[in-house]
């Protein structure tokens, strides 16, 4: 027969044992998993708003040319390539008399330049800017530009806009690139032939 501290130390034992058994089960349970981290996307970012007013002798007066550039939350987003969204814009030119009164106000949006894009690349850009260049006889000439909306991308199409003394609208690509087209962007025109050359009233 046993005698008293044999027992108490065989008890020992098994519970040694038993706490070890359970230590092992709940360590071999929990299973360290990493979460996978979300990408996280951009929000729809937009090009940038800007406005410009440049006087201007024209046709034996003094004017005043105003442009305003604005994102327009309402038209299809612009994609810079890389799944980044962006708002396209609207561009309004107003050209003001001496007396304050107002000779021109016309609203621009992309489409308004959309027979001189490539459609492919029309889809994915945006209207960029319309700058004044120079007043040449009856017509105030602009430079316009459509093209990539990430301000790192060197990509848009160069266009012109004449604006006349009757107040028409003609639009053609700039084949010559003299204009500088939108400075205020500094990009390379992107290579982007289209069949028709030929101005258009709009």
């Amino acid at each position: 027969m046993m005698n008293k501290s044999g027992i108490n130390l065989i008890i020992a034992v098994l519970l040694a044992l038993s706490m070890t058994s359970c230590k092992e089960k709940k360590q071999s349970d929990n299973i360290i998993t990493t979460k996978p981290i979300e990408e996280v996307k951009k929000p729809t970012q937009e090009v940038g708003n800007y406005d410009m007013t440049t006087p201007v002798d024209w046709v034996g007066s003094t004017y005043q040319v105003v442009v305003e550039r604005k994102a327009d939350h309402s038209l299809p987003l612009a994609d810079d390539g890389q799944g980044n969204k962006y708002y396209d814009n609207r561009i309004t030119v107003k050209i003001i008399r001496k007396d304050g009164s107002s000779f021109f106000n016309r609203t621009f949006t992309k489409d308004d330049f959309a027979k001189y894009v490539d459609p492919l690349y029309r889809k994915n850009s945006a209207l960029l800017g319309i700058v004044l260049d120079k007043a040449e006889g009856d017509n105030l000439v602009f430079a316009a530009s459509v093209g990539s909306p990430d301000k790192m991308s060197d990509e848009y199409v160069p266009l012109l806009m004449k604006i006349s003394r009757f107040g028409d609208v003609a639009i053609s690509k700039d084949t010559q690139l003299d204009t500088g087209a939108v400075e205020t962007d500094g990009r390379q025109p992107a290579d982007n032939p289209t069949t028709d050359d030929d101005e258009d009233g709009v």
